[in-house]
């Protein structure tokens, strides 16, 4: 395709006229739709990402401000990083929750921050591994099974905040008549509305539960004084990093998540593209660990390829990272507003505690969607284990003490999948046992 004068300057070509996509087309991550257009496109993926975004920090306690701003710096630094060629919107990790509030006990978000730059780190040497190498091992060392026993187990393992934030008293126990109109109005907005209004169920639900809980006078009023004192444009609050072996510790699993998360973003926009781009999937882990490490540097969320934003481009068919480009400079502006962050601040712990229900509970039945869609054998005893001991271990929060360190439920039950998947899958083949073994050979026709 010839690239227009209006377009010389720019990396992507303007696809057709540059007003609509013919049925049947889409718009390459290298083309782009007139500017308007392709603004108009960003904005959607800002929507997309935004309630899930924010619902990390408020969580964990980090500033949703900060969290913004990093995320979408975030996401203009895997751009370049992959050279343009993947559009992703890099977003809140909900795999981080669970190890951040651990690692913050004590309320200091240093150590917690430290883990993330180092989670970081470490992704990012496994997409340089997997650029030199090709991503096969990976599918090898994570197959479905493990890779959905770890989600699910991540989701079960969070349902202790949504009820009571972890003994925080920030979840459906603090506000229980809050919580249960947001969690109501987050379903019927998920059958009510379609189209992108569906897609945001979460935040309405998390704005009609505000509302009642502003009419009801539940609102913070600390929260409240802090809105009305904030400034409209100012820096973010940054916090530097403090480490910890045993945040460390905490918080490390969570790349396997990372790992799958971003090898799924990849593999689901190469079917939606036609393309392959597995060639590419060393360049989204490099991508993503970067910018973990840079929101960990400075005090927001670890970041994760959203799937919320696949969505919008499945809807709209203009995959271009032109859009992405507008959508994290759209965030960054808007982390530059300490009103904006305190508005957020003010949201009430019933609200989080009944929009957080519906979010874990979907992480958990994610996990299954993922053994679903790949057709797990259950018949397997070693899938069968595998994905029983490992999802009990995480629900119960099994928690081993060695000296300071301490793992919890995720990081053991993230062992168990990997050990106990490899373990019996090799003693199997060793005495003969595996599940082909015992069917015998397919009858000849």
């Amino acid at each position: 395709m010839t690239q227009s004068p209006s377009s010389r300057w720019s990396p992507w070509t303007v696809h057709g006229d540059g007003r609509s996509v013919t049925p049947g087309d889409v718009v390459h991550p290298g083309e782009r739709l007139s500017w308007p257009r392709t603004v108009g496109v960003g904005v959607q993926h800002v929507v997309a990402m935004f309630g899930a975004t924010f619902t990390v920090p408020l969580i964990t306690g980090f500033p949703p401000a900060t969290t913004l701003f990093f995320s979408g710096l975030g996401t203009l630094l895997f751009l370049v990083i992959t050279g343009n060629r993947l559009p992703s919107y890099l977003g809140s990790s909900f795999a981080f929750i669970a190890p951040v509030l651990a690692a913050k006990a004590g309320g200091d978000i240093g150590p917690a921050l430290g883990g993330i730059v180092v989670a970081g780190v470490a992704l990012a040497l496994v997409g340089l591994v997997v650029q030199r190498a090709g991503a096969r091992w990976i599918d090898a060392l994570m197959p479905p099974v493990v890779t959905g026993a770890i989600v699910a187990l991540i989701g079960l393992n969070l349902a202790p905040v949504a009820w009571d934030g972890g003994g925080s008293g920030t979840g459906v126990k603090a506000q229980p008549l809050i919580a249960m109109v947001t969690l109501a109005a987050i379903l019927l907005a998920t059958v009510a509305f379609r189209g992108f209004l569906a897609r945001l169920s979460i935040l309405l639900g998390v704005v009609v539960g505000w509302v009642l809980a502003a009419i009801l006078g539940d609102l913070d009023p600390k929260a409240v004084d802090g809105l009305r004192d904030a400034a409209w444009v100012g820096l973010p609050e940054f916090h530097a990093p403090s480490f910890s072996l045993r945040a460390v510790v905490l918080v490390i699993p969570v790349i396997l998540v990372l790992v799958a998360e971003n090898a799924g973003h990849v593999k689901a926009v190469a079917a939606m593209t036609g393309r392959n781009l597995d060639k590419d999937m060393g360049r989204a882990f490099l991508g993503d660990g970067l910018a973990t490490v840079l929101a960990g540097s400075g005090g927001g969320s670890g970041t994760t390829t959203y799937a919320e934003n696949i969505g919008v481009m499945a809807a709209t068919r203009v995959y271009s990272t032109a859009a992405y480009w507008v959508a994290g400079l759209a965030a960054v502006l808007l982390g530059l507003s300490p009103k904006f962050g305190a508005l957020i601040l003010t949201v009430p712990a019933g609200v989080l505690g009944g929009a957080t229900t519906a979010l874990y509970g979907l992480i958990a039945i994610l996990g299954a969607r993922i053994w679903i869609e790949a057709r797990v054998d259950f018949h397997d005893p070693v899938n069968l284990m595998t994905a029983a001991v490992a999802v009990i271990v995480g629900a119960a929060n099994y928690t081993l003490t060695a000296g300071d360190l301490s793992f919890n439920g995720i990081a053991l039950g993230t062992a168990a999948a990997l050990v106990i998947y490899h373990g019996m899958r090799l003693v199997a083949r060793l005495r003969g046992t595996t599940a082909e073994s015992r069917r015998g050979p397919e009858p000849e026709l």
